[in-house]
């Protein structure tokens, strides 16, 4: 069988690095600087390299500045746990740096996603628009659990955490098309020069910290989230796979009569033939909902 050629990027993509609340951290970045910013926020397991397959696709001239968040992609480890709160906090600090006072335009997909969801109700004046792709909250969780939940999180600390490690790039790639099945092998290869990195020893490790790995000590508490999608004054544009597994229960956002959706009715769009991870599998189409929803914007 002739050896799979991993996707070749047609815009340059150029990495800087930024001390963040005590994280190195990695920004994406592609364009130049005098260009529309469009700031983009990757999904839990992912990093903003990835987000290549749709900046390629892009007709019009952006500066993208994707960010790899902490503990993955090419930021730095913060230590033996995540908190979601951080994400907020670094997010605040990353406009900082690529925005000022200037309010901007956030894609964000599913964990990236509901952190722009979250920050853009905490300061809704630092965000013009923010378009939303499956990254509409979790179901709300069951107070009378949270002994369970912090046993389970205590107990799974005590254990050694690791990602699998592999002996070429190549060996991620059916895990990689399994999860995304619409996108081709040569772009599954691409992804995988981005989620790991070959060491010194020749073994391909995963780019993340394993401490991912342990559950949330904090339970989710949707109530709360709601209450800061409500105060959220930017143009908002919601974001799903047609063939998404990942939020059924928010299928319903599909029907444009539904009005009892957070972010106060906003639109809703489906791309065909894509589940949740659309920016792999369907990156023109979701460029071009991108670019159209801004489109918009810009003429109202």
């Amino acid at each position: 069988m002739k050896p799979v050629q991993a996707y070749r990027p047609r815009k340059t993509r150029r990495s800087q690095y930024h001390e963040i609340r005590g994280v190195n951290y990695c920004f994406n970045e592609w364009g130049e600087d005098n260009q529309p910013l469009l700031l983009y926020l990757h999904g839990w397991g992912d990093s903003g390299g990835t987000f290549q397959l749709v900046v390629d696709e892009l007709q019009q001239d952006w500066h993208v500045v994707a960010p790899d968040w902490r503990g993955f992609g090419r930021s730095g480890h913060a230590g033996q746990s995540y908190w979601f709160p951080d994400y907020l906090a670094d997010l605040d600090a990353i406009l900082d740096i690529v925005s000022d006072d200037t309010p901007v335009q956030l894609i964000g997909h599913s964990m990236g996603a509901n952190i722009g969801g979250l920050y853009a109700g905490i300061f809704p004046h630092r965000v013009r628009s923010f378009i939303n792709v499956e990254g509409f909250g979790l179901a709300d969780s069951e107070p009378a659990d949270a002994p369970q939940n912090y046993r389970r999180w205590i107990n799974s600390g005590k254990a050694p955490l690791e990602y699998r490690a592999y002996r070429s790039f190549e060996e991620l790639v059916p895990r990689i098309l399994k999860r995304s099945p619409g996108m081709s092998p040569q772009q599954a290869l691409y992804v995988a020069t981005q989620w790991a990195q070959r060491d010194a020893d020749g073994v391909v490790r995963i780019r993340a910290d394993a401490a991912h790995k342990l559950p949330n000590a904090v339970q989710y508490r949707r109530a709360e989230a709601i209450a800061c999608w409500d105060k959220v004054e930017a143009r908002v544009l919601l974001v799903l796979g047609a063939e998404t597994d990942f939020t059924s229960a928010s299928k319903a956002w599909i029907d444009p009569d539904e009005s009892k959706h957070p972010f106060h009715g906003a639109p809703t769009t489906s791309i065909a033939g894509a589940g949740h991870m659309l920016h792999f599998e369907a990156p023109r189409a979701l460029a071009a909902v991108i670019e159209a929803f801004l489109g918009e914007l810009d003429a109202s």
